[in-house]
């Protein structure tokens, strides 16, 4: 039974039979529980053992009296309310009763019967009103403190959860750069295959490659860019795959018309060939627009100026720059000086004018092998290298097969394997590495 359910449990104690008797008459009606005492000892044997809410008691009694009853009562229950019944001579006694029982108040011999059933409606209703306190404060500090533990818990749990988030988008995107450095791979060796359908003196991809990378570097272009021009400078002809051995040895500038509209449509076609590949569109991109002009008189779709995407206007550099040493834009082939002069004469109608004057000043100050200019790389025989070397550039067969990419960190295993191609190919590679950092050097192999 709840307590709003449960009926007042009152304790009237007197020595005299009638007054007691009078006072169950006065509370007949009332929703009480009466239990009833002729002294205090008694009074204190009932209250043990029962759940008592208000006592009623008489000041004067033989033996424990009223006022020492109350104070007992307030000592041992104090959640029990005291009132006293007194005579109105006993002014002291009233006094002892409030000082010693706390008492919640007192009445005078005779009672006035509508006061004494008001006195304790008042007097069960301000308990009623305590208890009603206490439970909301107990509760509340009960569920501020299982909030507390909510909340110390959730907040783990977020942290928990928060560092497996964390972890997941690390691996994902550890992952995807796996994936994309598996794609600039994959397109490299694809252009290793291209570049077999044309004479050793014109397989100009992988220097289109290295230029376009070192101009990515010089300029801090963005990893996505850097990467999305790698591929398209891999796979610039694709488009070509379908020429015969003639068209593909004659240079552009020497086509017939019937060529001529062929030519024209092989960057478009090398787009086409990567629609299928959602991770090559914006190298896609690059291919189609590679061979449009400045001054709007390019192919595919005559772009002008800054219409043509950036991508796109450094590859035309580093092609044209490339195809005019290797004879496949003029009939003769042009030495390096004069195809950097090639460039100066046409920036502002075929090249931008801006891209086309940093390219000429990075390649200018580089030498013809790009990589010879930076102390941190090597060239290096298969016999020289050493586990934990990082490959700096390409390493292609005499074939022009693509062997390893540029990046590829080499391991004991991968180095017996090069010494064992070398052997049965009966060819000597060498290989551009980085040197490895100065504490990555074991102790004994470290200058003195």
């Amino acid at each position: 039974m709840s307590e709003a359910q449960r009926r007042p449990t009152l304790l009237l104690v007197d020595d005299e039979e009638h007054i007691l008797s009078a006072l169950r008459r006065v509370l007949r009606g009332e929703p009480y529980e009466l239990l009833t005492a002729t002294g205090g000892n008694e009074a204190l044997a009932v209250l043990a053992a029962n759940d008592v809410d208000l006592v009623v008691s008489d000041a004067r009694m033989p033996g424990l009296d009223g006022p020492a009853l109350l104070a007992e009562v307030q000592q041992r229950w104090p959640g029990t309310l005291r009132l006293m019944l007194t005579g109105a001579t006993d002014l002291d006694t009233s006094i002892r009763a409030i000082n010693q029982g706390q008492i919640y108040r007192y009445l005078g011999k005779p009672w006035n019967d509508d006061e004494l059933r008001f006195t304790l409606r008042q007097a069960l209703a301000h308990q009623h009103a305590e208890r009603e306190h206490q439970r909301l404060e107990r509760l509340t500090l009960e569920q501020n403190r299982r909030l507390q533990e909510l909340n110390a818990s959730l907040e783990q749990r977020v942290r928990d959860r928060t560092a497996e988030l964390q972890q997941t988008a690390d691996m994902l995107d550890l992952a995807y750069d796996e994936l994309r450095h598996s794609y600039v791979t994959a397109t490299e060796v694809f252009s290793s295959l291209l570049t077999q359908r044309l004479p050793g003196g014109k397989q100009g991809n992988a220097q289109v490659i290295a230029l376009v990378r070192a101009f990515a570097g010089e300029h801090q272009l963005a990893e996505t860019e850097s990467r999305d021009l790698a591929m398209a400078a891999a796979l610039y002809n694709l488009g070509k795959l379908t020429w015969d051995d003639h068209l593909l040895n004659r240079p552009s500038d020497l086509l017939h018309r019937e060529e001529r509209e062929r030519y024209c449509r092989y960057p478009l076609q090398g787009e086409s060939l990567l629609m299928a590949l959602e991770p090559l569109h914006d190298a896609g991109r690059i291919i189609r627009h590679h061979q449009e002009r400045w001054n709007g008189t390019g192919f595919p779709d005559q772009l002008h100026g800054d219409a043509i995407p950036f991508g796109a206007r450094l590859l035309k550099l580093a092609v044209d720059f490339v195809e005019l040493q290797c004879g496949q834009v003029l009939q003769r082939p042009l030495p390096r000086q004069e195809a950097l002069q090639f460039l100066a004469r046409y920036a502002g109608r075929l090249y931008d004018p801006e891209l086309c004057r940093q390219f000429i000043d990075l390649c200018t100050r580089c030498a013809p092998d790009l990589l010879e200019t930076d102390p941190s790389i090597l060239a290096v025989d298969t016999r020289r290298l050493e586990p934990g070397m990082v490959l700096a550039r390409n390493l292609q067969a005499d074939s022009g097969m693509l062997l390893l990419n540029a990046g590829k960190q080499l391991s004991r295993t991968l180095i017996d394997k090069l010494i064992a191609f070398e052997a049965s190919e009966g060819a000597r590679y060498t290989l551009h590495v980085r040197q490895p950092e100065a504490d990555a050097i074991p102790a004994q192999e470290q200058p003195r």
